[in-house]
């Protein structure tokens, strides 16, 4: 079992930054790859960033690429999402989520979600 705690949303103003930070549970925090997913109203989730359990390898949405970058601490059991040059449309609640790495077994452990407002 992994429980998921986001926080670090806020509103901030276009061109801005924000890191969100997600803690984890658990002593195995290693064999989960990590991702960030958002929902902005009326749409639907959408994968944003995702980093392997080593931390060696990350992917990102071509929405948020050259803008995001997403990190882990393996010994502190933390994920992180560095967001700059902010635009309107990246208003959402970001979701962290885990799936153990290698397994053809979607994300089974979610957090609560963190609401980023992007406005000026």
């Amino acid at each position: 079992q992994v429980q998921l705690v986001e926080s670090g949303g806020g509103l901030v103003q276009p061109g801005g930054s924000l890191r969100l930070s997600c803690a984890a549970s658990g002593r195995t925090f290693s064999r989960y790859a990590m991702g960030w997913f958002r929902q902005a109203p009326g749409k639907e989730r959408e994968f944003v960033a995702v980093i392997s359990g080593s931390g060696g390898n990350t992917d990102y949405a071509d929405s948020v690429k050259g803008r995001f970058t997403i990190s882990r601490e393996n010994a502190k059991n933390m994920v992180y999402l560095q967001m700059n040059s902010l635009k309107p449309e990246d208003t959402a609640v970001y979701y962290c989520a885990a799936r153990i790495e290698g397994s053809s077994n979607g994300y089974a452990y979610w957090g609560q979600g963190t609401q980023v407002t992007v406005s000026s």
